[in-house]
């Protein structure tokens, strides 16, 4: 699928840029300007958790561990799911006019297979690269993972590349009750590969994507931090924001005492219910 004819790409290099402002500036792109962008980040200096729009923490990271470890929580404005991110996580954004691809349908899935397409002839030589469900893979293992946002007008595709992860954080997260199917119900050190294991340098990975862009017949024009952020004066919708852990944490105390009354209510109700019998 080929774009428009002469469509340009802005081209943003990032490194060692803040995952929450990355976050914001991304949105800003897609609400705020006509332009299409793609947007690379080598890395965020703070760890941290992020969710997608309806994540809900208790339910998808291990709350006391996490706060414990100073490990920033996030919820971006994209669906998808919960991902560690830090200084050996690689992000890339690329957001679209849906005019300038008038072959790829504005939906989640002729959407991610377009990227599949796309990516492919940068991961494709170092393994068995496919998109699975909503990841990118080599074989049955992930090595990046893929939301959306799509407006009226333009879509949004933003991916996290795991270059390197530590053990540790990924234990953060809980095994999630929704899961692929190809996962079957591994848990996180199994599921995931560490694209320094795969591909031979971690600085030309950025030039090969640029190369696979191209490729596909766009032309990039490098834009810089300063003009890309006058985007985030007129956008007036953000739908990212960093949580505060105090209150995640006594939100989640709630929950459970919620839930032991409610179980001590019906425990309460079946002996006076066997009682009468």
């Amino acid at each position: 699928m080929q774009p428009a004819p002469g469509t340009v790409v802005r081209l943003l290099r990032l490194a060692g840029f803040p995952i929450l402002r990355q976050l914001q500036l991304e949105e800003a792109l897609l609400r705020a300007t006509q332009h299409n962008w793609f947007v690379m980040n080598d890395g965020t200096p703070q760890p941290a958790i992020v969710l997608g729009v309806s994540g809900k923490p208790h339910q998808l990271v291990h709350l006391e561990a996490a706060a414990a470890h100073g490990v920033a929580l996030i919820r971006r404005f994209t669906g998808g799911g919960t991902v560690v991110v830090d200084r050996d996580t690689l992000f890339t954004s690329l957001i679209m006019q849906h005019q300038s691809l008038p072959g790829v349908e504005p939906y989640p899935r002729p959407v991610m297979r377009y990227t599949e397409e796309l990516y492919g002839t940068v991961f494709g030589p170092h393994g068995p690269f496919r998109l699975r469900e909503n990841d990118y893979c080599f074989g049955d293992v992930k090595f990046g993972g893929n939301a959306q946002a799509i407006t009226k007008d333009r879509w949004l595709h933003h991916t996290s590349l795991l270059w390197d992860f530590q053990e540790p954080r990924m234990a953060l997260l809980k095994q999630p009750d929704r899961q692929p199917d190809y996962r079957q119900d591994r848990d996180h050190l199994e599921f995931v590969v560490r694209l320094k294991d795969r591909l031979p340098c971690r600085a030309t990975l950025a030039d090969q994507l640029c190369g696979g862009l191209e490729a596909a017949g766009f032309r990039l024009q490098e834009s810089s931090l300063a003009e890309a952020e006058e985007a985030l004066v007129a956008n007036k919708l953000c739908g990212t924001r960093q949580l505060d852990w105090a209150q995640v944490l006594a939100e989640e105390r709630q929950r459970q005492q919620q839930e032991q009354q409610q179980q001590e209510q019906h425990l309460s109700a079946a002996t006076a219910g066997a009682s009468q019998v």
